[in-house]
């Protein structure tokens, strides 16, 4: 998990200091309709990979809607333990 915390605390970062040339701090000024444009697109691209590629191109897909889910939470305010505290929830 500690890939993915240090992910979200860098996507942070880029909400509360954009840099000029940075995706993430692009995506985030564009708004949750274009981020929720790019996780569809993503899951798509996961899905044909899933169907029709190698386990490599698979891993980068389901990478790349990762990001972009991690985009829609921090652009939300939802910390990434809410995600953590929900699927424990569920094992239980």
């Amino acid at each position: 998990m500690n890939t993915l915390e240090s992910l979200y605390r860098v996507l942070e970062e880029r909400k509360q200091h954009p840099r000029p040339n940075s995706y993430t701090a692009r995506l985030l000024a564009q708004g949750q309709v274009e981020i929720l444009k790019k996780i569809g697109e993503e899951a798509v691209e996961v899905l044909l990979a899933a169907q029709y590629q190698d386990d490599t191109r698979l891993v980068e897909e389901i990478a790349d809607l990762t990001y972009h889910v991690l985009v829609l939470l921090v652009s939300r305010g939802i910390p990434l333990e809410a995600i953590a505290r929900e699927l424990e929830r569920r094992r239980r």
